[in-house]
């Protein structure tokens, strides 16, 4: 392709306001702030993928850009498994965990096991863990003849090694995800200085049964700099946790979330330490079992709604209530939470949008954490354009940062004006959402790089340089 000056760029563009020129501009070259953007991070245009268009003009959109390749979406992919769930299942959904009691409650004492049957709620969380243990209290439960046993059958998830994805196993976000997922997980240690003493105390939270963590470690008077480092915290050992270092007192106080090393045992430490405070015994142990047949649960534990639920999900893009969320699809519609059928069930939901018919797309996880999948531009575009139009379009777009604000670093030039998931990983930067133009008007904006360097601050400015295009075009405040 010839080059064009930049004068001919700007007209050529400019003749794009007119109606019947709508459909010419989406075969027109790179807008000059992005081209421009482009060459400031060293980027090629085969890197960039891109779609804009009115909200309800999927079919005459303003400007594409290899809307038809198939790219790493990385957590945008998120945006696909929140609109499926809003469709089929609903905003109003719950996840329901179930409270049996295996035999009859005479004097105070359960002469069975205490059952718990989980269904995929990904915000079991250990404050509404301690709920659903007081009320078994509440009900006069003070020793439990049997075990506590629990139920994790709704999901068939194989074993995965957590550091696989990363090389991180203790990042959070690569927890796996767990019909009975309780508190994610994860441990938390904060750490506030007590100069007075010359220590930083640590506390941690939740209490696991079996568990030693300092309480405290030596405060250093220096500027915080890389706190986490100069702990020297070796976590090797699930039942001791050393912090071998030193913490600075610049720092003030932090917290630190560590997915715990010993995930097949953190819901028998986390159920065994609570139910503990709360009074109660224990004859048996914590085990995993199939819900008894034929017996009525005593009652059952309600999640907050889905649309509580994605918001929390995609406002902190967390990559493990996606996962719940994606195996809880398969699980409602084909009775089987597998990795396998949920991707059927949110493939075949994608297929029903006019720009996902063809076209290449590969799930995995649902969530972004993943190298595999891939989606093109055109499809997250028609995902969005189908929910703006859908009765589920205020949860959607509630669930969505918004630019500037819950966005550190991205969308600069948006801020304020639009609603829009980001999403990174080493080599993927992109974001998409729907963008408010003064004057009332709204475009469906995805924009997607994938380069080795994508995890640039020049990189993160070629989506921003797409965005501030949109808020800048002729007739788009009009």
């Amino acid at each position: 392709m010839h080059r064009l000056d930049a004068p001919r760029l700007v007209l050529r563009w400019a003749a794009c306001t007119a109606a019947l020129a709508l459909t010419a501009c989406a075969h027109a070259p790179l807008p000059p702030p992005v081209q421009s953007a482009l060459a400031q991070a060293h980027l090629g245009p085969e890197h960039l993928a891109a779609w804009v268009a009115e909200v309800g003009h999927e079919g005459s959109p303003l400007w594409t850009h290899r809307a038809d390749a198939a790219v790493s979406p990385a957590s945008l992919m998120k945006l696909v498994t929140t609109s499926a769930a809003l469709e089929l299942l609903g905003p109003g959904y719950t996840w329901r965990t179930t409270v049996t009691y295996g035999g009859p409650v005479h004097d105070g004492v359960l002469d069975g096991s205490l059952h718990l049957r989980g269904q995929g709620d990904p915000l079991l969380v250990v404050e509404r863990l301690w709920l659903l243990l007081s009320r078994v209290r509440g009900e006069g439960v003070r020793e439990i003849r049997g075990d506590i046993v629990l139920d994790r059958s709704a999901f068939d998830v194989p074993p995965e090694d957590p550091g696989a994805f990363d090389g991180e196993p203790l990042r959070p976000y690569n927890v796996q995800p767990d019909a009975l997922l309780i508190n994610f997980k994860s441990l938390a240690l904060t750490l506030r200085p007590d100069p007075a003493r010359g220590v930083a105390v640590v506390t941690h939270a939740p209490a696991l049964a079996g568990v030693q963590v300092p309480q405290e470690v030596p405060l250093d008077p220096g500027e915080c700099g890389d706190w986490r480092r100069l702990l020297e915290a070796d976590f090797s050992n699930p039942l001791q946790v050393r912090l071998a270092g030193r913490y600075r007192a610049g720092c003030g106080e932090r917290t630190w979330p560590i997915a715990y090393a010993d995930p097949g045992s953190y819901n028998a430490r986390v159920i065994t330490a609570l139910w503990q405070a709360l009074g109660g015994r224990l004859a048996g142990q914590v085990r995993d079992g199939p819900s008894p047949a034929g017996v009525a649960p005593a009652f059952e534990v309600v999640s907050p709604p889905l649309a509580d639920v994605v918001r929390d999900q995609n406002k902190f893009s967390n990559n493990v209530m996606a996962q719940q969320l994606f195996l809880t699809l398969g699980w409602v519609r084909r009775g089987r939470g597998t990795p396998e059928i949920a991707r059927e069930v949110v493939t075949e939901q994608l297929r029903t949008h006019a720009g996902c018919r063809t076209g290449p797309l590969q799930l995995d996880t649902g969530s972004g954490r993943s190298r595999t999948e891939r989606i093109t531009a055109r499809c997250l575009a028609a995902v969005l354009d189908a929910a703006w139009a859908s009765p589920w379009m205020p949860e959607l777009l509630a669930s969505l940062p918004v630019a500037g604000q819950d966005t550190a670093g991205y969308a600069l030039s948006a801020a304020g004006q639009a609603h829009l998931k980001t999403g990174s990983l080493r080599d993927v930067a992109a974001l998409a959402g729907i963008v408010h133009a003064p004057g009332g008007r709204r475009y469906v904006v995805v924009a997607l790089i994938n380069h080795p360097q994508a995890a640039t601050a020049p990189a993160r400015a070629v989506l921003d340089a797409v965005l501030g295009w949109v808020l800048a075009r002729p007739g788009a405040s009009d």
